[in-house]
């Protein structure tokens, strides 16, 4: 198997629910040595998100995987000795404890990059390590709460919506990956000197919202809730077919507006002053949508896709995990692919996030017991088999 490009690199995944794992299993898909550290006594939160089957835990499986566990408690004196062993030799520390956590066990930055002066250490925190927030509790629904996400979604005569999974830690988990990847590029140039990443699960989510505070600060224009639609744009938004299914239609280019206009057989509108531009054509989202909708109401969710494809415009079906699984060009794509695991056997995941021509990622295999590698990972550091029944007699590792 081709080797990923961050084989060689270890990694140390101190962090849980759900933006550091996330983080951790992106940069395990492409290669790093992912060591996972759990408390002895206290599996990981993330064992227990999401549904299972036969009390076996199945999100673990796919954020966990690529990750050896080791059960050690970094609050004990022994743990958090250990801890800076492993931080020795490892190239990434990913931790996301409140500020100050690691400091009071005595394994924080300082103490972490005496041992390790290349160390990358990538700090995950609901509001940063500083600020008047800083000690507050964070989550990612606090994120989307606060990153304007929750005030632009919804109906206009609805409340703000929150989505229904971790899109804050999420993007977050994405964006550390990414810090990761340049912190170690900039440890080759500036002569092998590690850093400290200070992530806050607030800004990714706030970048990716737009540009609403610069808007605010230079126009005083605060956004609302559209539904469905866009203020970019139009027609945008989703449409019942006439066998009950739902599509969604973005006219973010000219020609695409245009496109679809004469397909749903009003190319009239199309020499309207106010067509020429999709902000102008959003003011006429009502006649826009009566039009497109009226002739999406009338035909199958097939011909409706079917008629937008051949007219080059631009058109999806809202997909279930049913169809998303059944999507013959996920399928052929590889998008999920099938990894083989003990408790399931063939279980599909999603697969490695980007391909790379020359040195893709992989999934060795799928997440592990807690403590499973407890051992095989200590002995590394070269502890006896005495050694590490004595600390497992005390809870100190499980």
């Amino acid at each position: 198997m081709t080797a990923g490009p961050l084989t060689g690199y270890t990694v140390i995944d101190a962090s849980t629910i759900l933006a550091g794992p996330l983080a951790c299993q992106i940069l395990g898909d492409y290669g790093a040595d992912v060591v996972k550290i759990e408390h002895p006594a206290k599996r990981d939160g993330m064992r227990g998100h999401g549904p299972a089957k036969d009390g076996t835990p199945i999100w673990w499986k796919e954020i966990a995987r690529n990750k050896r566990t080791v059960g050690l408690s970094l609050k004990e004196p022994d743990g958090a000795a250990l801890f800076l062993r492993l931080a020795a030799t490892a190239d990434v520390v990913v931790e996301n404890f409140r500020p100050g956590t690691l400091e009071r066990w005595g394994v924080g930055p300082e103490q972490l990059h005496e041992v390790n002066p290349g160390l990358v250490i990538v700090r995950i925190t609901g509001f940063g390590q500083t600020g008047p927030y800083a000690a507050r509790a964070g989550f990612g629904t606090l994120a989307e709460s606060m990153s304007g996400f929750a005030h632009l979604t919804g109906q206009a005569d609805g409340p703000p919506t929150l989505p229904a999974f971790g899109l804050a830690d999420s993007i977050a988990g994405i964006a550390a990956s990414s810090a990761v990847s340049m912190a170690l590029l900039a440890r080759e140039r500036n002569g092998g000197r590690g850093q400290v990443i200070d992530l806050d699960l607030l800004s990714p989510i706030m970048t990716a919202v737009g540009p609403g505070p610069t808007v605010y600060q230079q126009t005083g224009v605060i956004g609302t809730r559209h539904g469905n639609r866009s203020t970019n744009n139009a027609p945008r938004n989703t449409y019942q077919t006439s066998d009950g299914h739902w599509v969604a239609i973005s006219t973010s280019a000219q020609a695409i507006a245009e496109r679809v206009l004469q397909l749903v057989g009003h190319p009239e509108v199309i020499d309207e002053p106010w067509f020429a531009a999709g902000n102008t054509r959003a003011q006429h989202a009502d006649e826009l949508d009566e039009y497109v909708g009226s002739w999406i109401g009338a035909r199958t969710r097939d011909q409706v896709v079917d008629a937008f494809t051949e007219a080059g415009a631009a058109i999806a079906p809202i997909y279930s995990a049913k169809e998303i699984v059944e999507d013959p060009h996920i399928r052929e794509t590889q998008m999920l692919t099938e990894v083989e695991d003990r408790d399931f056997g063939p279980l599909l995941q999603h697969n490695v996030m980007w391909r790379m021509s020359e040195t893709p990622g992989s999934i060795r295999f799928t997440g592990r017991e807690h403590g499973e590698d407890t051992d095989a990972v200590l002995g590394e550091l070269g502890l006896s088999a005495e050694e590490l029944a004595d600390l497992r007699s005390r809870s100190v590792i499980r």
